[in-house]
């Protein structure tokens, strides 16, 4: 079984990095960006509300990440292993997980940290062509990330499960990297 939480500031390469390890291992990759997308696109409820932050570059609020997630995780796909990409964004959130978690009889294995610096991701970012990836929204999602992601990098390196990886390679390097960092154990 793997259990993996990819971290990393938007366009550090998580969802591309998630989905390979998910493939190699036969696992769902659960991004909460990926489902909040989705849900925007069809202008549902909640796509209409994440819509409104998204577009001033802020993070959704929790509440309506976390049934999503409760949800997502209890689903019988998920049972012998998931990757998370984009949750938790917070600490409160990686609490809020803890005891999910520990509710369904399941563990996290490993944290991925993916590093790449600031002017690489503007970069990336621009590239990809979103309509909300424009310079200033992309810095403000940096800030964001600072003072409300960054923070699980401590959070998980205290509890002995944070894995860096230099993000900042070629595709093919990272998910080099990460197998040698990561017991894979698919």
């Amino acid at each position: 079984m793997t259990r993996l939480i990819f971290l990393g500031p938007p366009g550090a390469g998580k969802g591309t990095q998630a989905q390979k390890v998910a493939e190699i291992c036969g696992i769902p990759h659960i991004s909460t960006g990926e489902i909040l997308r989705n849900e925007v696109a069809q202008s549902t409820p909640l796509g209409i509300q994440a819509k409104s932050y998204q577009e001033k570059g802020e993070l959704v609020p929790d509440g309506l990440i976390l049934d999503m997630v409760s949800h997502r995780l209890s689903e019988s796909d998920a049972q012998p292993g998931w990757i998370l990409d984009g949750f938790p964004r917070n600490v409160t959130q990686a609490k809020f997980l803890d005891e999910l978690l520990e509710k369904l009889a399941q563990k996290c294995d490993r944290v991925i940290n993916l590093e790449v610096p600031d002017e690489i991701i503007v970069d990336r970012l621009l590239k990809r062509g979103r309509p909300d990836d424009i310079e200033e929204v992309i810095r403000r999602r940096l800030e964001v990330y600072r003072e409300q992601t960054a923070p699980l990098i401590d959070y998980y390196s205290q509890r002995q499960l944070l894995v860096s990886v230099q993000g900042n390679q070629s595709m093919a390097e990272v998910t080099s990297d990460l197998e040698k960092s990561v017991n894979l154990n698919c």
